[in-house]
């Protein structure tokens, strides 16, 4: 049987935790956070506050809100970024934390078509200047994408339990 996991905060996990996070929105079961200070702007990770490891320990009410938060960023990332491509991953194998990261990416980031986690690829002088500039346009990007998301996560209707 699938429930919602109750659980008391783990002291070593760093997502039980939500300091010095640049949180977007949250509400009493996730919180949705930016990643700062990545080659990738916009990167954004949706946590369940509770520390669960796997989504089927969640109840399936909250799995479909789980879900539906990370389309919302994913959503808003295309609307705001226009981003080539976005990425999803829900690994946990590092932090064995329910979370998700959403990751837009481009062409010409430093690693495409490569995971984030890989090696960065081979660039020219020019790619990555060229780069460079883009990344500055998509930083640009970035209050309009926070406002969005925002906007989006508060329309939601029907909080699940």
């Amino acid at each position: 049987m699938n429930t919602t996991a109750i659980s008391t905060p783990d002291t070593s996990c760093p997502l039980c935790q939500d300091k010095n996070e640049h949180v977007l929105w949250r509400n009493d079961r996730l919180r949705v956070i930016l990643i700062d200070g990545t080659d990738f702007p916009g990167y954004t990770r949706v946590i369940w506050n509770k520390h669960v490891a796997e989504m089927t320990q969640l109840s399936a009410p909250a799995r479909s809100e789980v879900m539906g938060i990370v389309w919302r960023v994913e959503q808003s990332q295309r609307d705001a970024m226009r981003p080539d491509k976005i990425n999803l991953a829900q690994l946990g194998n590092q932090v064995a934390h329910l979370h998700w990261h959403i990751i837009p990416r481009w062409r010409d980031d430093t690693h495409f078509p490569e995971s984030i986690w890989a090696s960065a690829a081979t660039r020219s002088d020019a790619q990555r200047r060229a780069w460079d500039a883009r990344q500055g346009e998509i930083i640009d990007a970035l209050p309009a994408y926070c406002a969005l998301l925002k906007e989006s996560l508060d329309s939601m209707l029907t909080p699940a339990r």
